[in-house]
């Protein structure tokens, strides 16, 4: 049985241009609404957390809690570059990885920034993927 998703967004530092490739994905000319994707403001309402941008040192601690507060099945999803090596930033000093060395990552989406549509492309094949 397949389920409509609720996605929460994390950014973790990014320069906002993966920010505002997720919004484009909620405007009429994308409309995951469509795929039964609602975004929500809280991660414990949501089934999938999508991360923007690289984890330094001071949001680490941060991401883990939000993850730990999403229920079971959850799914995590790293959008951009920043997200999947650290892009720019990987040397930094203040780096404490990508996204997949501090809470597992069930989907990547490259780009710097994504478009919309391979976003969309990845939370359809989580749904597809969901019990």
């Amino acid at each position: 049985m397949r389920k409509s998703p609720w996605v929460a967004h994390y950014n973790a530092s990014s320069c906002n241009g993966c920010d505002l490739e997720i919004l484009a994905c909620l405007t009429p000319r994308y409309d995951v609404e469509r795929l039964g994707i609602v975004l929500r403001e809280s991660p414990r309402h949501a089934d999938i957390l999508l991360v923007s941008g690289f984890v330094n040192n001071q949001n680490k601690e941060r991401l883990e809690r939000v993850y730990s507060q999403m229920a079971k099945d959850k799914y995590v999803v790293a959008i951009g570059a920043c997200a999947i090596s650290g892009g720019p930033f990987h040397d930094g000093w203040n780096m404490a990885g990508p996204v997949d060395k501090v809470i597992p990552v069930d989907a990547y989406v490259p780009g710097c920034p994504p478009r919309p549509e391979t976003l969309i492309n990845a939370l359809a094949t989580l749904v597809g993927k969901m019990k």
